[in-house]
């Protein structure tokens, strides 16, 4: 690591709050039929990476795979004064349904295109070329941090050890300079 990155990430905040958004139909319209024991392996993998890493978590809030609910999710973090980082997992893939990358990344002001690029690579050594299905990405708006990662597990735990976690200060510091 370079000297300038080694201080730029000293002058870092050390803990930082997280907003979780899981963005999945299936698993909403549990969610709105009412069910209170939805099944949410990735969403509690978050929480607990970020808690263990010593961040806050403000909330988790599943979220259908649309456009509106998305957009609306996006304004609601771009606002919260108190919120660093939000993290949308899920809806990344090449279906039709699948607009979490499209609706979030048009809210970026600047694009981190390294994020969704090594995410790529190391997925690859995991799964192999499946990895180009992937359409992760990252940007900044107002100040704080979005993430778009897959909703697997082991998707999550990649993104979020390997990346997510080392950079999310950092990105944070420059993006409110």
């Amino acid at each position: 690591m370079s000297e300038s990155s080694k201080a730029h990430k000293a002058k870092a905040p050390k803990t930082l709050n997280f907003g979780i958004y899981i963005c999945s139909t299936s698993r909403y319209k549990l969610v709105e039929k009412g069910e209170t024991a939805v099944s949410d392996v990735s969403g509690d993998t978050l929480i607990d990476l970020l808690r263990n890493a010593g961040h806050n978590v403000l909330f988790k809030k599943i979220i259908a795979d649309d456009k509106a609910m998305i957009s609306e999710a996006v304004h609601q973090a771009l606002n919260m004064l108190d919120l660093d980082v939000a993290i949308f997992s899920g809806g990344t893939g090449i279906t039709p349904t699948d607009v979490t990358i499209e609706t979030v990344s048009s809210f970026f002001e600047k694009t981190l295109p390294g994020f969704g690029e090594f995410f790529r690579r190391l997925s690859f050594d995991r799964v192999g070329s499946a990895a180009v299905l992937s359409r992760a990405v990252a940007g900044v708006a107002k100040g704080k941090a979005l993430f778009c990662i897959p909703g697997s597990p082991d998707a999550v735990r990649v993104a979020v050890e390997m990346l997510i976690l080392p950079e999310a200060s950092h990105i944070v510091k420059h993006a409110r300079e």
